[in-house]
């Protein structure tokens, strides 16, 4: 069957459609939104991500990374802001050539929609799934102002249509699929930093902003026109919530108490916040992805996670990849290998995700913790193809999602035996660095179970 029909044209599902496209199938995307392009559609979803080397490297196969870059923003590092107090750069490698680079949502989906009908793809928007036919292999779409079904099939079905995938519970109604959603306590809300006179950025362009403040904090990605997109992760329920920032009063002297410099940037903070709308976040996994050759799930529709690596958007784009270089072996095959292979390394993501909100929101304003990643710097420079660390591995690599956590194991008790009684990164023995280095890490990077060569 040389027909795919891929139900959602977000980001995963666009880029998708060109890989399959270009081999040469019949391919039709199917959008429950209407066309952004035509007026943005993206309610629930952030104004910006951050695109890594797995993102890159995807949009490197089709040709797209240099358009991509172009309208990104190299984030080198985080920048910590106290409550009071210097502000703190944690820089994300070795050095400035490692970075993770922010970019409009918006403005990418529209250039892979837009490079997906160049390459002789289909798009409908405004049509939601409404059932599938398993014995027929026909999907059924509703489209909007319409009382009758538009009936597409026999065909090959995948699912791109993100966490709430109408695909994925299409699936679950068959035997021996299940799925289980984590949904965390914390809900985030975004609020807009504008640029400055001229379009000058108010802060410093080329960084992650962060305001940890333990049981919640605020981030900042800087976007192309000079203003910063904001988003606070605050618990939804207790003292210090989102339920307890009822009123205008409670949410300026919320701010003017932990994040005075970012209020002095937010002319219209009360406003902002009453109008933008709270979000949820959740850890999806679900098993298996696909129903023999006739359907897949792919991005969040077969694994949503949390956003605090970075890695959903890379993490389904890389998905693309890995199914693009399975196809030669036939639908039913290239789909059970996907599915088997591409799921350990989602859930590794997935709980790597959770760990880093911990960091991002506690951790990084802790001095023990500031010393273990100055150390860190100092071994990956150090020991260089030798010393490897989890971010790395991770941000600026396409290593295997399981062996970045393994790895990042072993390198954090490296990095905590060093730190004992140090109180700076210079202090370390490096001699005795090498050799703990040699005897743990070295080995398991050599003859490690996924046969990957850093």
């Amino acid at each position: 069957m040389d027909r795919v029909t891929i139900a959602g044209a977000g980001l995963v599902g666009s880029l998708l459609s060109l890989f399959l496209a270009r081999k040469g199938y019949r391919v039709e995307v199917f959008e429950r939104r209407p066309d952004m392009r035509k007026g943005r559609a993206t309610e629930g979803r952030s104004i910006n991500l951050a695109i890594s080397e797995r993102g890159l490297h995807a949009l490197r196969q089709v040709g797209l990374e240099a358009e991509a870059l172009r309208h990104a923003i190299p984030m080198r590092g985080r920048m910590m802001h106290p409550v009071k107090g210097a502000l703190a750069f944690q820089a994300y490698g070795k050095d400035d050539s490692q970075c993770i680079n922010s970019i409009s949502r918006g403005y990418l989906n529209e250039m892979l929609m837009s490079a997906a009908e160049t390459g002789g793809v289909e798009l409908s928007f405004g049509h939601r799934l409404s059932g599938v036919d398993w014995e027929s292999s026909v999907v059924r779409f509703q489209e909007e102002g319409k009382s009758t079904e538009r009936r597409v099939g026999p065909t090959v079905l995948i699912g791109a249509d993100g966490g709430g995938s109408s695909v994925r519970q299409e699936m679950m109604k068959l035997p021996r699929h299940v799925a289980h959603q984590d949904v965390l306590s914390h809900g985030y809300k975004e609020l807009n930093i504008p640029a400055g006179p001229g379009g000058v950025f108010q802060m410093e362009k080329h960084a992650l902003h962060i305001w940890p403040r333990g049981a919640f904090m605020l981030i900042a990605l800087p976007n192309e026109d000079g203003s910063f997109t904001c988003t606070l992760f605050l618990s939804f329920k207790g003292a210090v919530s989102f339920e307890s920032l009822h009123c205008a009063s409670a949410v300026q002297e919320f701010f003017e108490r932990e994040f005075p410099d970012a209020l002095a940037l937010i002319p219209d903070l009360t406003a902002q916040f009453a109008i933008n709308p709270t979000g949820s976040m959740a850890t999806l996994k679900c098993d298996p992805w696909n129903v023999g050759g006739q359907a897949l799930l792919v991005g969040d529709a077969a694994h949503a996670v949390v956003p605090f690596y970075g890695q959903g958007m890379n993490c389904g784009f890389e998905d693309c990849v890995a199914l693009d270089a399975l196809l030669p072996l036939g639908f039913e095959r290239a789909f059970a290998n996907f599915s088997q292979t591409r799921k350990p390394q989602a859930d590794a993501i997935a709980d790597m995700a959770v760990e880093n909100f911990v960091e991002m929101r506690d951790k990084v304003a802790d001095p023990r913790f500031l010393l273990e990643k100055q150390i860190e710097k100092r071994l990956l420079n150090a020991f260089p193809g030798e010393f490897l660390s989890r971010y790395t591995l991770v941000s600026f690599s396409l290593a295997p999602y399981r062996f970045a956590a393994r790895v990042g194991e072993i390198a954090g008790e490296i990095i905590r035996e060093l730190a004992e009684g140090a109180t700076r990164a210079e202090d370390i023995n490096l001699d005795r660095a090498g050799q703990l280095i040699r005897d743990r890490l070295v080995p398991y990077v050599k003859d490690n179970e996924y046969g990957f060569r850093a």
